[in-house]
């Protein structure tokens, strides 16, 4: 069957679409991954895709304070944080077209509308639009070569934006077959009162909604704090016209890395494998489970600062506070996170700089993540500067590596008021530069040094002990870099650049001589941790701080 010019095998490709019912952040992406990793260990090949239908082209413009974290993905792209979601449940690698907005669409058709590719016809939603979003599916599940293509429908169903997207997915199971495309739909079910009873109307008020676009979902998850009952199961059954045995409890769990045993316990893989005739094997689940159990029974507990600017919404650093669970895992710990939000310039700043060091005196390891602006920078330093002096494990990560060079050169070289220029563009001392080839770009979006980009890593150093190989690759978003007429003289002083980039001459990884854990790094290490692979500068850094708890007694 021809869609838009786009083959689409239905005998080799299904379609699992997700959506989401009464309000937002119910765990749409979480129930997406946990599908999709049942799916994997059942043998069958799958992808996965988010839909995001704001106007943004892509993610990278959004304030995380508003979207959460943007995730990067090797070829650059920036886009929604489920996608993280996707490839360290899945460990897989995605691409920045697994990530459809409508701004991509609306971009999309309005170029071909300029070329004259619809032979003047008038440019609507239904067809154009819809045959877009169809196009951009199909296209995404070949290249994969998967047998099934989770989408998530970001948004709840009812929003405005998010009705073109429904259009495509009803479109698209009318033409593939309904023995070829499923929806599942993520609902919220409330426990009111002092009897605690569980609520199916909303439930049933969002599945109305999705019946009037003319999509009748096959399962439902029904997201509550506590399992789902059989009352429950019944009513929702009765009103949504969905078997109770599809009605499946996503109930409350310590860690999200449980929900895929949780759904699989129902029996949600046979129903699946069932309706689209997939051959699934035997869902081996083993090897989760143990990491899981090592997540649950840690031998320790290390405490860790994050300081950075975004610490009021935790999506904001969601890959941080996943890798530091992998690296737990892997160390015997549990990481316990303290938030910190770094102190500003104020007339005030010296005494929320000592509020922040008896914070950070409890701490057994600090981290300062990425970030942008001038916002909270000399509290970073500050941290560090904390860290460096008390023998307090370190890791700095993007802007943390650079705030990192930036105190070394204040107070141990003696820079006087050594800067980023993207602080302070007249600094005497512009130890941090724009990188080059940033000095001609005028837009924001997608512009930076982005995606994955080989590092060279010298022997004999710690980096090296950690990576275990000379040639890494990892992902960056940056558009400044240490300025290289400074390396010798901060390089002679004691802090060292154990990786560089291909070309000699951006410096990627940084280690303080001398110390139990003093490094930085210029790439984006939580982007590749993996439940049972953790990033291995999380791994030395958790390791690092659990020495330095036990040294310290």
């Amino acid at each position: 069957m021809d869609l838009v010019g786009i083959r689409v095998e239905v005998k080799t490709m299904k379609f699992i679409f997700v959506t989401g019912g009464v309000l937002s952040g119910l765990g749409k992406g979480i129930t997406t991954s946990s599908i999709g990793l049942l799916l994997k260990r059942s043998g069958v090949k799958v992808t996965a895709i988010k839909i995001d239908p704001y106007l943004n082209a892509d993610a990278g413009t959004m304030n995380p304070y508003e979207h959460g974290e943007v995730f990067v993905l090797d070829d650059g792209g920036e886009v929604d944080l489920d996608l993280g979601n996707y490839e360290r449940f899945l460990d897989v690698v995605l691409g920045s077209d697994h990530n459809i907005t409508t701004g991509k669409v609306y971009r999309a058709v309005i170029d071909k509308e300029r070329r004259g590719d619809y032979l003047g016809k008038t440019v609507q939603i239904v067809p154009h639009i819809v045959n877009e979003i169809k196009a951009m599916i199909t296209s995404v599940g070949e290249a994969s070569g998967a047998e099934v293509v989770l989408i998530e429908m970001g948004g709840t169903v009812g929003d405005m934006e998010s009705m073109p997207f429904i259009e495509a997915a009803r479109q698209l199971q009318m033409e593939v077959g309904e023995e070829n495309l499923l929806f599942v739909h993520t609902t919220l079910i409330p426990i009111m009162g002092a009897v605690g009873e569980q609520k199916t109307k909303p439930t049933q008020h969002s599945v109305k909604e999705l019946r009037a676009i003319g999509v009748q979902p096959d399962i439902i998850v029904g997201r509550c704090a506590e399992p789902l009952n059989d009352d429950t199961k019944n009513k929702i059954a009765l009103f949504c016209n969905v078997p109770a045995e599809r009605v499946y409890s996503a109930h409350d769990v310590r860690y999200t890395y449980e929900v895929p045993s949780l759904l699989l316990k129902q029996g949600i893989i046979d129903v699946i494998g069932a309706d689209l005739d997939l051959k699934v094997k035997g869902c081996d689940m083993g090897s989760w489970e143990r990491f899981v159990e090592r997540i649950d029974k840690p031998k320790d507990v290390v405490r860790i600062a994050l300081v950075g600017k975004y610490t009021g919404l935790k999506d904001s650093y969601i890959s941080h506070y996943k890798s530091f669970e992998h690296s737990g895992a892997e160390v015997g710990v549990k990481v316990e996170i303290a938030w910190i939000d770094a102190p500003e310039s104020s007339r005030s700043f010296e005494d929320e700089v000592k509020r922040m060091q008896e914070e950070l005196s409890k701490c057994h390891g600090i981290l300062v993540p990425g970030g942008f602006g001038t916002r909270g920078s000399e509290g970073k330093i500050e941290a560090i500067r904390y860290a460096r002096e008390n023998g307090i494990p370190f890791l700095g990560i993007c802007l943390g590596l650079q705030m990192a060079v930036i105190e070394f050169c204040r107070n141990v070289i003696g820079l006087e008021g050594a800067n980023s220029t993207e602080f302070d563009p007249d600094t005497t001392h512009p130890v941090v530069d724009i990188l080059p080839e940033q000095l001609r770009v005028t837009q924001k979006g997608g512009t930076m040094r982005l995606g994955a980009q080989k590092t060279i890593i010298e022997k004999g150093t710690m980096a090296f002990d950690l990576y275990g190989k000379e040639e890494i690759m990892e992902r960056h978003r940056h558009r400044y870099e240490v300025n290289p007429k400074y390396i010798d003289r901060i390089q002679k002083a004691g802090l060292t650049f154990s990786g560089i980039s291909e070309d000699g001459i951006k410096m990627e990884i940084s280690e303080l001589k001398g110390s139990l854990f003093h490094m930085g790094c210029q790439f984006h290490p939580e982007f590749l941790s993996r439940p049972q692979r953790p990033a291995p500068l999380f791994r030395g850094f958790t390791q690092a701080a659990f020495d330095y708890k036990c040294k310290k007694g």
